[in-house]
């Protein structure tokens, strides 16, 4: 039975997942190594409760119930004793991941499970961080995870059944959808998504069209809900250089990061958590 879970991470996708899981019942401990981000993150997890209450989608009293089931820790090794389930959303670099899953799987008691919100890196090679592989698994949120109905859950090959049992568990309490697949680089909608973003570049690059037009003909002649500018911006420029390098590491040279990515991202241009990706966010309350 999992009840206490932990989000490792504060940040945009952490925040999320944290907020989900509140609401879908479980008990939440956020972990973040500093403190300012956990405040930063208290404040925005309130605010999509108090969004949430404004548009009707969840009761005054349930989200105060939701929002008492959270706390805010720093210390990642205390925080995981009593954890049912550990969920990673830290940035998609291997030391760091790695540094995350050797802590837990220190601290954290034997019935415990790991699971990697990674898009794109190995959940086989994250779990041999650890001494119990067949108890880690990928679950990938996507962005912004309270409105997005998708997890993508990914097996790694010593993953039981058990495990992703449990993580399709998890991720329905939170009032998901939820598809298990085998790994491979990129899963499916990584692969997609990166190669949608990068190509987009491309035609910005050469001069096709504006980022405007790119996104309209995306959205209204493929059915795309965003553009592939607004979503990238969205998730971050950096995030997706990072996907596509490790793809392009991995996967081959139809993954190879677009030259006017790198200058974006070379350029400080990350998106709306900065004010400025593609689009300039600088005078937008968004």
């Amino acid at each position: 039975m999992i009840d206490h879970l932990v989000v490792v991470g504060s940040g945009t996708m952490g925040r999320g997942i944290a907020y989900v899981s509140a609401v879908g019942g479980f008990h939440v401990k956020i972990v973040d190594v500093k403190n300012e981000a956990l405040v930063s993150a208290e404040i925005e997890i309130n605010k999509i409760f108090d969004k949430g209450v404004e548009r009707g989608k969840l009761s005054a009293l349930k989200a105060e119930e939701a929002k008492k089931r959270i706390t805010y820790e720093t210390n990642l090794a205390d925080a995981v004793k009593t954890a049912d389930l550990v969920i990673e959303a830290v940035p998609e670099i291997r030391n760091v991941k790695k540094n995350v899953f050797e802590t837990i799987d220190k601290h954290a008691p034997e019935h415990c499970y790991f699971a990697t919100n990674t898009s794109t890196m190995s959940p086989t090679e994250i779990a041999s961080y650890t001494k119990r592989p067949e108890k880690v698994i990928a679950m990938h949120f996507f962005n912004p995870v309270h409105k997005m109905p998708l997890v993508e859950i990914i097996r790694g090959l010593e993953t039981n059944d058990e495990t992703a049992e449990v993580a399709r568990q998890a991720a329905e309490k939170m009032e998901k959808q939820t598809v298990v697949v085998n790994e491979f680089p990129g899963f499916v909608t990584s692969r997609i998504s990166t190669l949608v973003g990068n190509e987009a570049f491309y035609m910005l690059q050469e001069g096709i069209g504006t980022p405007e037009e790119i996104d309209k003909a995306i959205k209204l002649g493929l059915n795309y809900p965003m553009g592939p500018f607004e979503l990238v911006d969205l998730v971050g420029l950096d995030v997706r250089l990072n996907n596509l390098k490790y793809l392009h590491e991995k996967l081959g040279e139809k993954y190879r990061p677009a030259p006017l990515l790198e200058q974006y991202v070379k350029a400080g241009r990350l998106g709306r958590k900065v004010g400025k990706g593609v689009y300039d966010y600088s005078n937008s309350e968004s």
